[in-house]
């Protein structure tokens, strides 16, 4: 045990924010199994975390010390070891991309080993089941053995996502236990340096991990309610939240104009060529439909393969729409029908909707691949080449 007289400080200071970040993150993981039942890595995130806490509390009483018995200094060491290789898993789980199958039998394996090597400790060293002498005992199987499972993890990180911010907080606890391992087999506890990186450098770790499933948390938030917003196929608004959009910029008091488009043909190209072909012509419409309307206005899926452009600039609306129609013949294989409607005094985004949709069955009607325009304002109307009603 060290006889620097502010170790123990030191070791409270670092157990106390550990600690804290640890039941930060168990708020979260509590939070995720509650979300996402389905997904046993989020239940074994929450057990996990206890045995990490619980690993802080002997370190903060000191039982990893000389003055702790033998048997308290080697299950400290063993659950520390244990539980850094579980919440890498979790971790390495949570951020591996779908294709990279990630499995749990090496951290089982390294688990194993552990417990192994702990028996091979008592085996070399009956010592251990003895009474404590004031002198930290040398598990020096076991203190190398964790430096290796570190090297391990850190190298196999090729298919996890923020490979750099996780790999950081491998390198950190990486260089907190070469610091811990100096400090007792070559300085034996003589460099107080050394032994505020051991004890410090795991806070910046568990923060680390904190921040990284904070984010993991926001990432999760954020493709719900994208979700719950978007078409899945086009990533458009869909129905409901498009309705919201142009209601919005309805109530600003400008105008809008509602353009309706119909794929000519949609169901000839389904069946001809497969879903996925449609699939593909549908995600490039709507790509283009979000790059024309950018800043000005909203992109929606109506159903099918009726697409929706609200647009805030009524001035621009009739001309867009032909701009759109012009560029989907030319750099696809299908072809639109285009209605254009503009809002007035009173008139609700149902009506205009309805409107523009009536307008679009016009241009289905007299030839396709067209754009038809009605209720246009008069100075919007002159130089167009839509088709006007």
């Amino acid at each position: 045990m060290t006889n620097w007289p502010q170790a123990a400080s030191i070791q409270l200071f670092a157990s106390a924010c550990t600690l804290t970040v640890l039941a930060l993150m168990i708020f979260m993981g509590v939070k995720l199994y509650r979300s996402y039942r389905r997904h046993h890595v989020y239940r074994l995130l929450i057990l996990i975390l206890p045995l990490l806490m619980i690993r802080q509390g002997m370190l903060l009483a000191g039982l990893d010390q000389g003055d702790a018995l033998p048997l308290l200094q080697l299950a400290t060491r063993l659950l520390g070891i244990f539980s850094f290789i579980i919440i890498n898993f979790v971790f390495m789980k949570l951020y591996s991309h779908p294709g990279a199958k990630l499995r749990g039998a090496p951290f089982v394996v390294m688990a194993a080993l552990a417990f192994a090597i702990a028996g091979a400790e008592l085996a070399m060293n009956p010592g251990l089941l003895g009474a404590a002498d004031g002198r930290a005992v040398p598990l020096v199987l076991l203190d190398f053995y964790g430096i290796i499972i570190n090297f391990l993890i850190l190298l196999d990180t090729r298919g996890v996502e923020l490979r750099t911010k996780y790999s950081a907080s491998l390198i950190v606890y990486f260089t907190a236990d070469l610091a811990l391992v100096t400090d007792r087999y070559v300085f034996q506890g003589g460099m107080p340096a050394l032994l505020v990186l051991s004890r410090m450098l795991p806070v910046v770790y568990f923060t680390l991990l904190f921040l990284l499933l904070f984010e993991w948390v926001l990432e999760r938030l954020l493709t719900t309610y994208r979700s719950s917003i978007t078409d899945g196929l086009t990533g458009l608004y869909n129905r409901r939240h498009f309705q919201q959009k142009a209601e919005l910029l309805l109530r600003r008091g400008k105008g809008i104009a509602v353009v309706f488009c119909d794929i000519d043909n949609f169901k000839k190209l389904n069946d001809t060529q497969g879903h996925h072909r449609a699939d593909g012509v549908l995600k490039q419409i709507s790509e283009m439909m979000r790059e024309l309307v950018q800043g000005i206005g909203s992109a929606g899926r109506y159903g099918g393969e009726e697409l929706l452009l609200v647009v805030g600039s009524r001035e621009k609306a009739a001309e867009l729409a032909e701009t759109l129609r012009r560029r989907i013949e030319q750099e696809t294989i299908v072809t639109v029908s285009i209605g254009v409607s503009y809002s007035r005094p009173g008139i609700s985004v149902d009506q205009i909707v309805r409107e523009a949709d009536e307008a679009m069955y016009r241009s289905k009607t007299t030839g396709k691949n067209r754009v038809t325009v009605v209720n246009e304002p008069a100075r919007a109307a002159r130089g167009k080449k839509a088709s006007p009603v």
